[in-house]
Parts: structure tokens; C-alpha cells; sequence
């Protein structure tokens, strides 16, 4: 058992649980991991993980080294006019790609995942369960929906900010939400 309070002395603690949950999230996935197992993996009383990270959500964010926090990003997409919720995602969606500095963390998380099926795993099970669950059940729809919005964002950024074919990745943001929007908008009407 894990003792309570802080280690003695110098200590990397942060270090040890974010190693701890890398590899607990590995091997168990996000809904296997526990805050308790984590804590143990660690050597650190669970207090300690929700003292630096909070919730088991912020500590995967800070594992996966997610250039986003859902806990941020959902309400903003779900907040305001239902008419207008493609054109909120796929501008909060933008925002994220948008610089080359913010885009980096995104490369090496799809480059892990599309070539590591552990951290496929973690990435499949913490968007089903924190991301994609949350925006549909907030709009109501079906989970297929919501995953099929997401795949055609994914092929704009790939085509946009990646592969950087023209002329998606030459015309002003603004032009994207306007062409992109309204199939996104269509997946949440149905």
C-alpha cells in the first residue's frame, strides 16, 4: 500500500505517475486504469494524482500528451444555437490545427497511434468514452454520427495541414467552415 502524503526528500513525482498511467493506460485502456492502480504503479498515495491532475480525464490528457482538454473543448461545441453547432465544431476543430506549434502534438499522437495498437487502443477507448459519448449524448444523436463527423474532420486536417494538398490547404480558414459545416451539421440533424 502506498504511503500517504508526499516522498521524502528530491522527488520526480509527477514523472512517476505520468509513467505509471502511460503504461496502466496501455495495458488496461482508459476504462481499465484505474486512479487507485495508477496511484499503486507510482508508489503514491491516489490523493497525490488528483493533487497534480484532478480527474482521471486531466491525468490522461497529460499522459497522452493531448494538445487538447475535452473538459474545455465540449461544452464550447455544445453551448449556443443547435443550427450552428457544425459551424462551432468545425472552428473549434480549425483552432486546434491551426498553428504549426499547436499542430505538433497532434502529428506525434496520430503518428503513435496509426503505428502502436497500445496507444490505439488508449486513444479509441478514451474518445469513445470522453469525447464522442459526450457530444452525442449532448446533441443527442447516435455515436455512429458523431464518429463520422470526426473521421471527415480528420480527412480535412490530413489533407489541410499534413499532406498540405492544394487548393484545401491554400484557401482562407473562413472557406473551410463555410464548405465543411454544413455536412458537419448534417451528421448532428441527421
Amino acid at each position: 500500500m502506498a504511503r500517504a502524503g508526499r516522498r521524502p526528500g528530491q522527488t520526480e513525482t509527477r514523472e512517476h505517475i505520468l509513467a505509471a498511467a502511460r503504461k496502466l493506460f496501455a495495458q488496461q485502456g482508459y476504462g481499465g486504469a484505474t486512479v487507485r492502480a495508477i496511484a499503486t504503479e507510482a508508489g503514491v498515495n491516489p490523493a497525490m494524482l488528483n493533487h497534480f491532475y484532478g480527474t482521471k480525464q486531466q491525468l490522461f490528457v497529460a499522459a497522452m500528451e493531448l494538445p487538447f482538454n475535452p473538459a474545455e473543448l465540449i461544452p464550447a461545441i455544445l453551448e449556443g444555437p443547435r443550427e450552428h453547432a457544425g459551424e462551432r465544431l468545425v472552428r473549434a476543430f480549425l483552432d486546434l490545427w491551426r498553428e504549426p506549434a499547436g499542430r505538433a502534438p497532434f502529428l506525434a499522437l496520430l503518428r503513435s497511434v496509426t503505428t502502436n495498437e497500445e496507444a490505439a487502443a488508449m486513444m479509441r477507448t478514451f474518445m469513445d468514452q470522453v469525447v464522442f459519448s459526450k457530444v452525442a449524448d449532448g446533441f443527442g444523436i447516435p455515436r455512429v454520427r458523431m464518429t463520422a463527423a470526426a473521421a471527415q474532420l480528420i480527412g480535412v486536417a490530413l489533407l489541410r495541414y499534413i499532406v498540405a494538398v492544394p487548393p484545401i490547404a491554400e484557401v482562407p480558414e473562413e472557406e473551410i467552415v463555410q464548405l465543411v459545416a454544413p455536412a458537419i451539421q448534417h451528421y448532428i440533424d441527421g
